[in-house]
């Protein structure tokens, strides 16, 4: 069994650098930071930790800056994202992002995705909240076929794109776990991402 440290990593909080040094010198496996582009004021799904949404929510910094940093700094830990919400981001862009931070890191990334819970925020970026999963399932699908394959297209409904060339790949073959997180009541389902390896779940997580 592996254990590892999250945190939403903001302005004031301990910085990602010191918490990976922290969590190397105890022997933890992994650190985890999550994602919130933004949060919208108006809110039409409530908070699944319910009452208030915390700060840190707003304040969050993007996991892959802190994360890349953390890894310049360590030696053996791996670093996760907890969760990404890949349906809501461009799938080239974060193909790239993460071949790159894997790279940095000598091949310590560990992908974790997630389908979210917050509408508005999805809404923003063009995702239709009620068909999450299946654009999540899409991006991971295409993004693999960009981290195995010298050219990759993909043609999906919400995913599509031609034959391309995109580098670098990722440093472990044929790419870095991808792990599907979530929080009680609504564990994740092997269903929901067919694409990713493995499943968790974390009773009073709400990403």
């Amino acid at each position: 069994m592996h254990f590892g440290g999250a945190m939403f990593f903001t302005d004031y909080s301990m910085s990602a650098m010191e918490l990976a040094r922290a969590l190397e010198e105890r022997g933890f496996e992994s650190v985890w930071a999550p994602e919130h582009s933004h949060i919208p004021l108006s809110r039409k799904t409530p908070f699944p930790g319910g009452g208030d949404l915390p700060k840190q929510y707003y304040d969050a910094m993007d996991p892959f800056v802190v994360l890349a940093a953390a890894s310049q700094v360590t030696k053996t830990i791996k670093f996760g994202t907890g969760v990404l919400l890949v349906q809501q981001r461009d799938a080239i862009q974060t193909a790239k992002l993460v071949a790159s931070i894997d790279q940095v890191s000598q091949g310590r990334f560990l992908f974790g995705v997630g389908g979210g819970w917050n509408q508005d925020e999805m809404e923003n970026h063009g995702t239709i909240y009620a068909s999450r999963f299946k654009r999540m399932r899409e991006s991971i699908e295409a993004m693999k076929e960009i981290w195995t394959k010298p050219e990759a297209e993909y043609h999906g409904e919400f995913v599509h794109f031609d034959p391309m060339i995109a580098r670098p790949k990722p440093v472990p073959k044929p790419h870095p776990p991808i792990h599907v997180g979530g929080a009680f009541p609504q564990p994740p389902s092997p269903t929901r991402c067919r694409a990713c390896d493995a499943v968790g779940a974390e009773a009073g997580a709400t990403p």
